[in-house]
């Protein structure tokens, strides 16, 4: 059973991802720049000319999530907006910013906790584009918690007191696998947390190496094929709207220093983003490629939503979260963060 939720602070309306060029000037004008924290533009940057499009460098995560950036890559959406895009994979949202601000990557994929947590240790990072959502649909999302078949877990309550494996320590898993349990009226207090790849998880959970996994999909797909059951959506039931879960970004010195580049970079997206939630067949064709799902797999996963619009307001609720659970240090500057 769901407990009632708490009544939330009034959510901000979504925003779309990057005001057009006239707006975009003004704001980059007073854009601060990278130079304090050290943060550098990667080695594409618009410097480098490629058959006469800018070469720029992509850090992407190789699962559903950046599907976008691959279909941008593969249906010459980057090439309609004079881009060369070279797709760097990474393992997760921590190795996406240090490779932005390190100067690896021009732009990167990474989720909204860790994009929250650079700018709270104060990164200059900037989002530019909506990268993937939530269905927001509690059953039928991308993401969920999963245990054995016979743990003796039936809901999202009993997860209290539990181990649960996650990829990232102190980061958007855990903090909305927190909240979903409160929801439920469990107290997460007491789970154990441990850090784990994704594709490690269902052998963990089947060895019984930890009572319960969250992962995303095809994981979810492949541990219910081999008996896990989901007694959570984590995603779909931390925050009251579909829930922005990660998004494109660079840093404030590439922002203000070729603010074109960024916003053909993010028209690109855009295009990309609409496209796949239009061709659903044609992202799970590309998924067996850059992200090597099997066919099967491919086939009957839960795909997560592109939309244009970053949700404002989804962003705020996870940036509150991360301040309850001690990840930031202080209030989420959403604000900052966010075109």
């Amino acid at each position: 059973m769901y407990r009632s939720r708490a009544p939330r602070r009034p959510t901000a309306p979504r925003v779309r991802a990057l005001p057009r060029t006239a707006a975009v000037a003004g704001a980059l004008l007073v854009a601060l720049t990278a130079a304090a924290c050290g943060g550098g533009s990667g080695s594409g940057s618009g410097d480098g000319k490629s058959g006469g499009k800018d070469t720029v460098n992509v850090g992407a995560i190789p699962i559903v999530d950046t599907a976008p950036a691959y279909l941008a890559e593969k249906r010459g959406f980057f090439g309609k907006h004079g881009i060369k895009a070279e797709i760097t994979p990474v393992q997760g949202g921590a190795a996406s910013v240090s490779g932005v601000m390190g100067g690896q990557f021009d732009f990167a994929f990474g989720n909204t906790t860790s994009l929250l947590t650079g700018r709270d240790q104060g990164l200059p990072l900037k989002a530019v584009a909506s990268g993937v959502a939530s269905t927001g649909e509690p059953g039928n999302d991308y993401s969920a918690v999963l245990v054995g078949e016979d743990s003796g877990i039936s809901s999202a309550e009993d997860l209290a007191g539990k181990t649960i494996a996650v990829n990232q320590l102190k980061n958007i898993g855990d903090t909305t696998v927190k909240e979903t349990v409160r929801e439920h009226g469990g107290d997460p207090s007491g789970i154990e947390f441990t850090e784990m790849p994704f594709p490690d998880m269902p052998a963990a959970l089947d060895k019984g190496r930890v009572d319960a996994i969250w992962v995303v999909e095809p994981f979810v797909t492949q541990a219910r094929d081999q008996g896990a059951k989901p007694v959570a959506w984590n995603f779909a039931e931390a925050t009251d709207d579909d829930l922005t879960v990660a998004m494109y970004f660079t840093t404030e010195k590439l922002l203000k220093e070729k603010p074109d580049l960024a916003e053909r970079f993010t028209a690109a997206i855009e295009e990309a983003n609409a496209y796949a939630a239009e061709h659903p067949d044609a992202v799970r064709e590309v998924l067996r490629g850059y992200a090597e799902i099997p066919a099967p797999v491919a086939e009957k996963m839960v795909l997560p939503k592109w939309p244009a619009d970053i949700n404002t307001g989804s962003v705020r609720e996870i940036g509150e979260l991360a301040r309850e659970d001690g990840v930031l240090k202080k209030e989420a500057d959403v604000d900052a963060l966010l075109p």
